[in-house]
């Protein structure tokens, strides 16, 4: 012990043999609770709420107890889940989504009291065993085509700028491409958060994302490009603009627009950026076979930024993937499989 540590009894109460709570130890208030469930992002809350909601459906179907639920009842749901197609896929859930599930299911039990259950040893293993039968069926895991320059391009001309909502839509394609965004940072965005700056480029502010769940608030810079219609300075001055026009100076920078061209509310959701890129997609891409989704904007700005030789530490910082994460290594991985293949130019 050295002379600047405090001695117990003097700066440093003695802990009791035996902590011993009163009620008032283990209340908590209600604006406390609010400030609890408010911390958790709406996207999440909004996974966990189906995934929860369907178990336990699933459980009254069964005559089964939801919580606490047994052993048994988490390894027969995860089956269940295993070789029931979705509805609106035709196809059975990726691992992940059921590894979700079962996480969604072990938080609900904690946050009653019921630590560390339901055991999950024999769910675990009934997920292997599916793991491994898709795997030796062929079935890769699903990944969203990325959307290249050329295909970003694409897109672009199908929107009517002489329109709002054209207006609106070429502003998330460029948006969405060059800070390599997630549809929720997009529809989240603010008109304040999107600025000019003194270079003239575009300095946006990104309030909070999956990496940032506790709101630190990212700055992402897109710089001024070459072409009138693919100049991301140019595209959200002529959006800003013409929401101006109409009186929107302030809030969300995405706006739900009807088919009159008219604002009907002020907010468009991360869902409806999707669908526009996927009815946007198949008019233009029709020929490639794919769904695009809003997601093809990361994969697609990563590999355009790596096959210009940007370096991983910045291509990383720009689509605010966390130090460490494998995902970005993926994209640019395509681009290194064909650009660097050893079987390139051997005069085969």
């Amino acid at each position: 012990m050295t002379d600047l540590e405090p001695v117990e009894g003097e700066l440093v109460p003695a802990a009791p043999a035996r902590a011993v709570h009163s009620p008032r130890d283990l209340e908590l208030s209600d604006d406390t609770r609010q400030a609890i469930e408010d911390s958790i992002p709406k996207n999440t809350k909004r996974a966990y709420g189906r995934q929860w909601e369907t178990f336990e459906k699933w459980c009254a179907e069964q005559d089964r107890t939801p919580l606490p639920a047994t052993a048994q009842t988490l390894a027969q749901y995860v089956r269940h889940l295993t070789v029931t197609p979705s509805k609106r896929t035709g196809r059975t859930p990726a691992p992940s989504s059921i590894e979700q599930a079962i996480a969604v299911i072990r938080v609900a039990h904690r946050a009653v009291g019921h630590r560390d259950q339901p055991e999950t040893v024999a769910a675990l293993r009934v997920l292997k065993g599916y793991k491994k039968t898709r795997s030796e069926s062929g079935t890769r895991k699903r990944k969203a085509p990325a959307i290249n320059l050329d295909k970003l391009r694409l897109l672009i001309g199908d929107c009517d700028t002489a329109t709002l909502a054209g207006l609106r839509d070429r502003t998330i394609l460029i948006l969405g491409f060059t800070m390599m965004a997630r549809r929720s940072e997009l529809a989240d965005l603010h008109i304040e958060d999107v600025n000019e700056d003194d270079e003239g480029d575009l300095t946006i502010l990104i309030r909070s994302s999956k990496t940032d769940q506790e709101g630190d608030g990212a700055e992402v810079i897109v710089p001024r490009g070459v072409h009138n219609e693919t100049d991301p300075v140019r595209v959200v001055r002529a959006y800003k603009e013409a929401l101006a026009e109409r009186g929107v100076t302030k809030g969300r920078l995405l706006r739900a627009i009807n088919q009159w061209d008219q604002i009907t509310y002020d907010t468009m959701s991360g869902d409806a950026i999707n669908e526009m890129v996927q009815r946007r997609a198949a008019r233009v891409l029709p020929d490639d076979n794919l769904v695009y989704t809003a997601h093809g904007f990361r994969a697609g700005g990563a590999g355009e930024a790596y096959k210009n030789k940007a370096p991983l530490s910045a291509i990383r910082n720009q689509g605010r993937w966390a130090e460490g994460s494998p995902q970005v290594l993926e994209y640019i991985r395509v681009v290194d499989a064909r650009k660097e293949n050893p079987m390139r130019g051997i005069g085969l």
